[in-house]
């Protein structure tokens, strides 16, 4: 793999905020237009991994930013309201770099990273369709010679048609659990673009397909042990969907209030010039507002408590961490559902004109959270309050 320029190296969090709201404000002018003819962000995730900000969670010590986990959802949620698609397309990037941080060997460590810092896109195979369960996995990873041969087939790859490197779930000869660091153009890796969702447009979560793909055992690490003991490889998945899905609700949310504002409903006294004195609309926005600003504030402190968790990781800090992240998510998952059926009740039939390109928050927020039963995270809240049950360890708590 090669790169025309290495990618800028952000410092800390306070400059990490500062260029991920300077390309938000970029990546939002053509967002309508990339979702309603499906045009693929190619131009605009370069823009987004050479800015730096896919090296944000590298640690200190391996030349990164090291940023918080709070910073690090702040980040994807900026990017989300923007445009959805951009926002969820380095999820797996961020989850394949907290992997590498548990499980990787030093040598994996500083390979990994650097070229996260120059810029490398991970993408991700992870999901198999017609599994028993949506974490059993079938795609073989069997020993040749000094390395290994990789074979199966893989769907829901966000970011693999884009990325150099394809982080692919794998079960070894023993039947243990992988992760396979693969370059996207080696022999035999086909990466299908065959995602037809009719949300998330962009995110390219297609087909990966393994025929008999070589992998040198340097870029194979271990993965099945980052569930087996307490890491926070699980909730860090799960704040990054948390603050996709909360880019999304505040999306809709501004939206609404700017569609509602400038154009006169025949029951709202609106307009440019005018104040909104509906009591029914003032009730529905200042509803959603408050929902917002309590999505908002929960993402933060999940951030907190996997801030916490990564710095002392015991079975304890990680289910406080779990459950915080579970919450969040659980109410994002409501708010960006919320935010986007609400635009449509408060602006109106032309809010559903194509040129205006509203219908496409309550789309994204639709598809994107389906990623996770919400109604399984209450479950283990609920568990986890009532009978002192911790959090299972997968990535999907």
């Amino acid at each position: 793999m090669s790169f025309t320029s290495p990618a800028a190296v952000i410092g800390d969090d306070a400059q990490a905020l500062e260029i991920a709201t300077a390309l938000a404000a970029q990546f939002q002018r053509d967002s309508i237009l990339r979702d309603r003819e499906r045009r693929l962000p190619l131009a605009e995730l370069e823009l987004f991994s050479q800015s730096g900000l896919w090296g944000i969670s590298v640690p200190k010590a391996y030349g990164g930013a090291g940023v918080s986990n709070v910073t690090l959802a702040k980040v994807i949620a900026l990017i989300a309201a923007a445009d959805a698609s951009l926002g969820q397309i380095p999820q797996n990037h961020f989850y394949a770099l907290e992997v590498l941080r548990v499980n990787g060997n030093l040598a994996q460590q500083q390979r990994l990273y650097g070229e996260a810092l120059r810029g490398v896109r991970f993408g991700n195979a992870l999901a198999e369709l017609g599994t028993r369960t949506a974490h059993d996995r079938t795609t073989r990873l069997s020993r040749d010679g000094d390395g290994y041969r990789i074979n199966g087939r893989k769907f829901y790859a966000t970011g693999a048609l884009y990325a150099q490197r394809i982080p692919t779930s794998v079960i070894d000869d023993d039947g243990i659990q992988q992760l396979a660091f693969v370059a996207a153009d080696s022999p035999g890796l086909s990466v299908i673009d065959d995602w037809s969702g009719f949300g998330q447009r962009t995110t390219g979560s297609g087909s990966v397909v393994f025929n008999s793909v070589f992998v040198p055992a340097e870029d194979v690490v271990p993965f099945q042990t980052a569930f087996e003991r307490p890491t926070t490889v699980g909730p860090l998945a799960q704040i990054l969907h948390a603050a996709i899905d909360t880019g999304i609700a505040r999306a809709a949310y501004d939206d609404a209030l700017v569609f509602v504002r400038t154009r006169t409903r025949p029951w709202i006294d609106s307009g440019s010039d005018k104040a909104v004195d509906d009591p029914l609309t003032l009730h529905s926005f200042g509803k959603l507002g408050a929902r917002l600003s309590a999505c908002e504030a929960l993402l933060d402190r999940a951030g907190e408590f996997l801030d916490r968790a990564q710095l002392d990781t015991t079975a304890d800090s990680l289910a406080a961490a779990s459950i915080a992240v579970a919450e969040a998510r659980a109410i994002s998952t409501e708010v960006s559902l919320a935010a986007g059926s609400t635009l449509f009740e408060l602006a109106g039939s032309q809010a559903t004109l194509a040129e205006h390109g509203l219908d496409r928050h309550w789309r994204n927020a639709r598809v994107h959270t389906l990623h996770d039963p919400v109604r399984w995270k209450y479950h283990t809240i609920g568990n986890y309050y009532l009978n002192d049950i911790n959090p299972p360890r997968r990535g999907t708590i």
